[in-house]
C-alpha cells in the first residue's frame, strides 16, 4: 500500500525513467477550458470505446478539489476505466496519489456529476482492461516506452 493509502488496491510503485511533464500557462488554460466544457451537460457517446472525463480528487497534502481531464473508457456494468498514465512520465500523476489516500472521487462524465469509488486492478482484471485500453487508444502503448513504470489501471465505480 502506498503511505497514506485507505485501500490497499493502490500498490504500483512509481518508476525510474520516463518522460518529463512541464506543464506551461497555456497548455493550464487548455485544462481549465476542458474542465469547464466537460462540466456541460451532453450525451454523446465516446468515440471508438474512449472518452474525457473530469476528475475532481482531494489533494491527499493540499486538502483543496482538484479536477483533471482524463480519458475513460465506459464498461458495460456501468463503471469507467481510467489509466494514470501521465503521458509515460517516471512518477504516476497526482490524482494517483490522491485516490490512493481516498480511493472516492467525483467525476463529470456526459454532463452528469458522479460520486465514485476507486480501486486498482491488478493481475488478469488489469491485463483485460489494459488490452481494451491499447486496442482503442494506440497511443498508450507509446507511453509504456517512455518510462520502465507499470501504468496503472484504475475501475471508478458510482458510489
Amino acid at each position: 500500500m502506498l503511505t497514506g493509502g485507505v485501500t490497499d488496491t493502490f500498490t504500483t510503485p512509481n518508476g525510474t525513467t520516463g518522460a518529463t511533464m512541464k506543464p506551461n500557462a497555456l497548455f493550464k488554460w487548455f485544462l481549465r477550458q476542458q474542465a469547464r466544457a466537460l462540466k456541460k451537460p451532453k450525451r454523446k457517446a465516446p468515440k471508438n470505446g474512449v472518452g474525457t472525463l473530469l476528475l475532481r480528487t482531494v489533494g491527499r497534502k493540499s486538502g483543496n478539489a482538484l479536477e483533471t481531464p482524463v480519458a475513460y473508457w465506459p464498461q458495460a456494468d456501468g463503471t469507467w476505466l481510467v489509466c494514470a498514465s501521465a503521458a509515460g512520465a517516471q512518477r504516476h500523476p497526482a490524482w494517483y496519489f490522491n485516490l490512493a489516500a481516498s480511493a472516492t472521487a467525483t467525476i463529470w462524465v456526459g454532463g452528469e456529476q458522479v460520486e465514485v469509488a476507486a480501486a486498482e486492478l491488478h493481475g488478469e482484471e488489469r491485463a483485460r482492461a489494459w488490452e481494451l485500453i491499447t486496442r482503442t487508444a494506440k497511443g498508450f502503448l507509446g507511453y509504456t516506452k517512455k518510462t520502465d513504470r507499470v501504468l496503472p489501471v484504475i475501475r471508478l465505480t458510482r458510489r
